[in-house]
Formats: C-alpha cells, structure tokens, sequence
C-alpha cells in the first residue's frame, strides 16, 4: 500500500512527532495497565522495577526496531525503514519512563 498523503505536511517532522506521541501513549497504556493491577497497598510485596522496565519501556523499543526492519525488508520497497523513526519510538517510550517513574514515587508517597 503506498503511503498517504497528509494534511499537517507542512508541519516541520510531523512523523517524528507522531512516532513520539504514538509511542508515549502506548507504553502509558502498559504502565496504567501494570500499576492497576498492582495497588499501592500490595506494591511492596508485588510490585516489580524489572518487569515494568522490560515490558513497559524495553519491549516497546524492541518492537519499533523490529517493525522499522520489517518496513525495509518486508514491504517490497512500498515503505522505508528509518533510523529517525526509531530514534523517535525510543524518545517516547523513555519520556513515558521518565513520567511512569514519577507516577510510582508520587503514588507511593501519598
């Protein structure tokens, strides 16, 4: 399938932009997600650093990787990988790191 045309275009990076955005809120899905599922009362006992970095940042960079590699190879030239639009998935992906962790500190402190 070519690509489409859009209408915000003339807007400087706008794919970038939106592999940012896209990106960000689809790990803050997961750390809603993994932090309802583990109350602050049980956080101590069940709450676990290692699985929300691995699925909630890790994962999600792993996956824009994969999926740049396959808009390379797999697409027969309809569609292009790019190392930007990687770059950008990680940028959303740690800046929801960055606001996921201060919901975890705020949460615990209240």
């Amino acid at each position: 399938m070519p690509i489409p045309e859009i209408p915000l275009k003339h807007v400087r990076f706008i794919d970038k932009w939106t592999h940012i955005a896209l990106y960000f809120f689809t790990c803050g899905v997961i750390w809603t997600e993994y932090l309802r599922r583990h109350p602050r009362k049980q956080q101590s006992s069940t709450f676990s650093w290692r699985k929300l970095i691995c699925w909630g940042w890790l994962a999600p960079i792993i996956m824009g990787g994969l999926i740049e590699l396959a808009q390379t190879y797999c697409t027969g030239g309809m569609r292009s990988g790019d190392w930007l639009d990687f770059l950008a998935n990680a940028t959303g992906t740690t800046l929801m790191l960055g606001v996921g962790t201060l919901w975890v500190w705020f949460r615990a402190r209240g």
